[in-house]
């Protein structure tokens, strides 16, 4: 072999090393790139869901007074409504009280009093215990 081929030989199997060396080089490149846009993603999505769990707990507190607030409403309006219901009670007893009241002075003077017959108001909570009355009011009334 001449010393001109060798030297060509040597060349050409130093061209195909450097080609091999500049392949391994670029794909470590590529790898570390490619490690990077995927710990790039997993931190923007760890960002967006912490953020969204921030988010939730906000709505979460929220929603908690709201409840809380409802809850309050709830109880205030029980306890009106039970003390209506008392005094329910209270004026229907002091009603047929009057009314005992007045059947015996009926019976005493013998004069003939209406008295109509009470009705339980409880029976029919809806439907006022007595007649209905219309409402009359002038236009005046209502001026200043």
């Amino acid at each position: 072999m001449s010393p001109a081929r060798s030297l060509q030989g040597s060349w050409s199997d130093g061209d195909a090393r450097l080609t091999a060396e500049e392949r391994k080089q670029r794909r470590k490149l590529s790898n570390r790139e490619s490690a990077r846009r995927s710990r790039m993603k997993k931190q923007r999505h760890l960002e967006d869901l912490t953020n969204q769990v921030a988010q939730l707990s906000k709505e979460k507190g929220r929603i908690v007074m709201q409840v809380d607030e409802l809850t309050q409403h709830q109880l205030r309006l029980e306890t009106e409504n039970d003390m209506l219901r008392v005094q329910v009670a209270e004026l229907t007893e002091r009603l047929r009280s009057l009314s005992s009241v007045l059947r015996l002075v009926e019976e005493l003077s013998g004069v003939a009093m209406d008295v109509p017959e009470i009705l339980d108001p409880l029976l029919k909570p809806w439907q006022p215990p007595g007649p209905a009355f219309p409402v009359m009011a002038a236009a005046a009334m209502f001026q200043p």
